[in-house]
């Protein structure tokens, strides 16, 4: 279990910006909104479900609707990226990711809304989940994609990643970050506050 506590999971909202300086608030996925991101998986190109999933869906199931819904079950978490659209708070990105705290790993997927890509919205969703898994103290920040989702491979070479097959999947490349980040140095201020205040408790 990560030493991270999140009873209030509002707090651990982050204040983004896209390539053209619109705001994009990053937050934890709650119950109430199962509705709006089944909307958003089915609006999804067939392309970009497909490169999310590994395969053919056209929605999520009802019980992988409620994994997504109920942050931090087997510390496992979801994330909206959402930004007010004409009025309408509207999510533009969503990612998924799990903590390992035997091997200090951090596995994550993400995908952005097909009219919002080339806006920096993934680039800045991932610097995010990079400040998240340092936070939940974690060493190696990686994922797995499809050998043709060339969006993914860009995102992740021009964030740094390095490059391996997938263990036990010829089409699946794997895209690993090694994270060496002290509490203090975390990025992002909601999750260096979070670290440090788990770091005090633990050497309490």
């Amino acid at each position: 279990m990560t030493a991270l506590r999140l009873d209030d999971l509002r707090q651990h909202s982050d204040l983004l910006r896209s390539r053209g300086g619109e705001p994009v608030t990053v937050r934890f996925v709650e119950p109430e909104d199962g509705e709006a991101l089944q909307a958003y998986f089915r609006a999804l190109s067939v392309r970009s479900r497909y490169n999310r999933f590994l395969g053919a869906m056209s929605e999520l199931s009802n019980t992988e609707l409620a994994h997504f819904t109920h942050t931090g079950e087997d510390d496992r978490f979801s994330v909206i990226a959402v930004m007010t659209v004409d009025g309408v708070e509207t999510i533009v990105g969503e990612a998924r990711f799990g903590f390992d705290a035997a091997t200090l790993s951090f596995e994550f997927g993400l995908s952005i809304d097909d009219r919002w890509q080339g806006h920096g919205i993934g680039s800045a969703l991932l610097a995010n989940l990079e400040c998240r898994a340092a936070a939940f103290g974690a060493v190696r920040l990686f994922g797995d994609t499809l050998r043709s989702n060339d969006v993914m491979i860009g995102l992740a070479r021009k964030s740094g990643f390095a490059f391996m097959p997938s263990p036990g999947d010829w089409k699946l490349v794997r895209f690993q970050k090694h994270i060496d980040t002290a509490p203090q140095d975390i990025p992002c201020a909601s999750w260096r506050l979070a670290a440090q205040q788990a770091w005090h408790l633990a050497a309490a």
